[in-house]
């Protein structure tokens, strides 16, 4: 059996949801540990705690993968003195590696928002606020003859998808020139003479996070000694990543009862909500753990109910009869990413030893 190690793990999860993908202010990726250290057994969880590493010393785990970062803010010192520096310090000296994927596993289809609407029965399911000045397009010029190869080596790369569809591509033929000086190893023509050749124009798109590897796929497969190519920055949406989603219910379903769904789902103690509007809940918007600042483009939607984490005392009245907010809770929204690491993973890795965390890491309790 090949050996596995950390870098093997946080790969797999980040072909999944790169990490490009995640905000500005985010701290995803390998916080503490080796990536080249090979690696036995991991535990998931949604956030790292002390009880958590001991979990994961008891189950003799070397890495710990959670959605949440422990390590958020710069850290100066390391004395124990708060729980996250106790974290760092007890996963050191017992030598295990954490893992984060935050906001990038929030921003792609199939992650933290994509397995509430798998909770709910969702169907025709979009992104509620896609990634913006994300994509990027590139222009080349190839002879007629080796277009193909060219194209086939950019797909390859990952350039060329736009939503459900791959290999995606715009070509025109065209005539180019060139003349070669004396230092030129022209692949057609001859140097020191102004050459005419047939091309192929090729248009494709990219996410920018690949360009490095798009343009060593253009450079390796293109015959020419000096590749002509442009690459422009898009303000298209990028319509299959981005924040929270969109999605119908089968069949409308009355609000109080849709409610009652919501909280048997998510395991809710309470919900917090808006009055309801008295019509049937059938266009359903969501978005796991903090989304109060996607209110806007809830309403805009014309998503029936906005289901959520975090709303403040004064955010619920932005409602404004149009639309029902739903603050199910933090944790609640978010508690079925670990499936959504186990599926990654066990597909990977089929043999490769996974725990689920059995603590329970909510830090807020409700009073019934």
């Amino acid at each position: 059996m090949t050996e596995i190690r950390i870098k093997d793990i946080c790969a797999a999860i980040e072909a999944f949801a790169p990490a490009a993908y995640q905000e500005s202010y985010d701290n995803s990726g390998l916080l503490v540990g080796n990536p080249n250290d090979p690696i036995d057994a991991a535990l998931i969880t949604l956030d790292v705690t002390e009880e958590v590493i001991d979990e994961a010393i008891r189950l003799k785990c070397g890495l710990i993968i959670s959605h949440h970062p422990f390590i958020f803010g710069g850290m100066k010192r390391f004395n124990g003195k708060n729980v996250t520096e106790r974290c760092v310090i007890k996963a050191i000296r017992n030598q295990i590696a954490v893992y984060a994927a935050h906001t990038n596993i929030d921003s792609v289809a199939g992650g933290v928002s994509g397995r509430m609407c798998d909770k709910l029965g969702l169907t025709n399911r979009s992104i509620l606020s896609p990634l913006q000045n994300h994509l990027k397009k590139l222009v080349t010029f190839v002879p007629l003859a080796q277009a193909e190869q060219v194209r086939q080596a950019l797909f390859q790369s990952g350039a060329g998808v736009i939503g459900n569809y791959d290999q995606c591509s715009y070509n025109l033929e065209g005539s180019g020139t060139f003349r070669g000086n004396d230092q030129t190893h022209p692949f057609v023509g001859s140097k020191g003479e102004l050459h005419f050749e047939k091309e192929i124009r090729i248009e494709t798109i990219f996410p920018k996070h690949i360009q490095n590897n798009v343009i060593h796929a253009l450079l390796e497969s293109h015959p020419y000694e000096e590749v002509a190519y442009d690459i422009y920055p898009l303000d298209n949406e990028f319509p299959t990543v981005g924040m929270g989603m969109i999605g119908e219910l089968p069949e409308p379903v009355e609000e109080v009862e849709f409610l009652q769904k919501v909280k048997q789902a998510f395991e809710c103690q309470v919900i917090r909500y808006t009055k309801p509007l008295k019509h049937p809940v059938k266009k359903v918007a969501l978005c796991g753990g903090a989304g109060s600042s996607l209110l806007g483009t809830a309403i805009a939607s014309g998503a029936d109910v906005f289901i959520t984490g975090d709303f403040k005392y004064h955010q619920f009245f932005d409602a404004e009869d149009r639309i029902m907010i739903a603050d199910i809770g933090h944790f609640e929204s978010e508690q079925f990413t670990k499936e959504v690491f186990s599926e990654i993973l066990t597909k990977k890795f089929p043999k490769f030893a996974l725990h689920l965390s059995g603590i329970k890491t909510n830090p807020v309790n409700y009073l019934i």
